[in-house]
């Protein structure tokens, strides 16, 4: 068996209804399925999600919302990312809901909106400490009253983006109260020249979790709805973690499980070494066996000699360097383990994205975006 990845829909469901729990039922939630949604497949997981009851999506491209529309989703599709001018006919006719930060982008939005005879939402992307798109909180209620004036345009959000909302250090709490604070000016500004600035929203994952005043009219959890506690990864030990009662009163799973096979049990003697570079050599006669994953698959070269994969059970370390299409786990001298067995690389409850995230020097939103496309997705209920 090559590599395949096992994505668990009702964890997902599980997922989304303690965030519906968290932040109550009369809010909203985006859920972001931007890069095939993390890697689990946006169309599968959309359609998932608007069986659970979420009414609106985020992605980062053009391409990403029309492969929405074409599946068949009918929903709000935000478009989180700024577009380019070539890109605005397709946002038009596929009635996707771009940001706006500036003036010259939303007359572009007008016009084409114009000649094409259709009205647009839009939404108003306010920077209030990001750093990237959206327009200063000065400027918030000049954009917004410029919108307004737009006759082919409809201002039917305002957001922002938070930078360190999942970090419980002092210095990064102040600072996302700062941009709470901002964006409550900002959206307040906005209300009172007698503009409605539509729904309004900021939390992403951390917020959901550490910071309730974020969490307004609609809540955008990314990482969250896959799985994973994005402070667990940043800011401190998950034991320091599991004191915040907000942070123990959520509970999710991993939605995607990693698997291959192991494809060849072979012998290797003491002082034999195994994989590109030598970088492993028997300290005695062991047994070795061969899966069939490589970093192409999206298990990081980073984690040779450094990670572990589970077979019926245990534990088995990697040994040498991983390869692109495979690499090979040490079974001991004696093994219950067979050829063909499953072995799961990450994605279990006990043996995750998160840890294999930690040991390599990166996120888990990056292991489970770099499970390739040639690895199928296999949904299961």
């Amino acid at each position: 068996m090559r590599a395949k990845a096992i994505i668990y829909l009702d964890r997902f469901k599980e997922n989304i209804k303690s965030v519906k729990t968290r932040i109550g039922k009369n809010r909203h939630i985006c859920v972001p399925v931007k890069a095939d949604a993390y890697g689990h497949g946006a169309v599968q997981i959309a359609k998932t999600a608007l069986a659970a009851g979420v009414d609106c999506f985020g992605v980062a491209t053009v391409s990403e919302g029309l492969t929405l529309r074409k599946a068949g989703i009918k929903t709000p599709i935000l478009l989180f990312s700024q577009s380019s001018p070539d890109e605005i006919a397709e946002i038009i006719s596929a009635d996707l809901t771009p940001f706006i930060s500036d003036t010259d982008f939303a007359d572009t939005l007008n016009e084409y909106a114009k000649k094409a005879r259709k009205h647009i939402s839009v939404h108003l992307k306010i920077d209030t400490g990001m750093g990237r798109i959206g327009c200063s909180t000065k400027d918030a209620l000049e954009l917004a009253g410029h919108i307004k004036k737009l006759p082919c345009l409809k201002l039917a959000g305002t957001a922002t983006h938070l930078a360190v909302s999942d970090s419980i250090n002092r210095a990064d709490i102040e600072y996302t109260k700062k941009q709470i604070s901002a964006f409550k000016r900002a959206v307040s500004a906005i209300r009172a020249a007698k503009i409605n600035p539509g729904i309004v929203h900021a939390a992403n994952s951390g917020a959901v979790i550490l910071h309730p005043s974020a969490w307004f009219d609609m809540v955008r959890p990314g990482i969250l709805l896959y799985g994973y506690k994005s402070l667990e990864e940043y800011t401190a030990p998950l034991d320091q973690l599991k004191k915040l009662s907000k942070f123990k009163k959520l509970s999710i799973a991993p939605v995607m499980e990693l698997q291959s096979s192991v494809v060849l049990i072979k012998k290797i003697k003491k002082g034999e070494s195994v994989s590109y570079g030598r970088t492993w050599i028997a300290e005695k006669d062991t047994l070795i066996g061969v899966l069939s994953v490589g970093y192409a698959d999206g298990l990081p070269r980073l984690a040779s000699n450094r990670w572990q994969v589970v077979i019926g059970g245990e534990l088995y370390p990697l040994v040498g360097r991983i390869s692109m299409d495979q690499c090979c786990v040490e079974l001991g001298k004696k093994t219950k383990v067979k050829r063909w067995d499953t072995a799961v690389i990450f994605g279990s409850p006990d043996h995750t994205a998160s840890a294999l995230a930690k040991i390599t020097g990166t996120i888990p939103y990056e292991i489970t975006c770099n499970v390739n496309k040639r690895v199928s997705r296999v949904y299961k209920h």
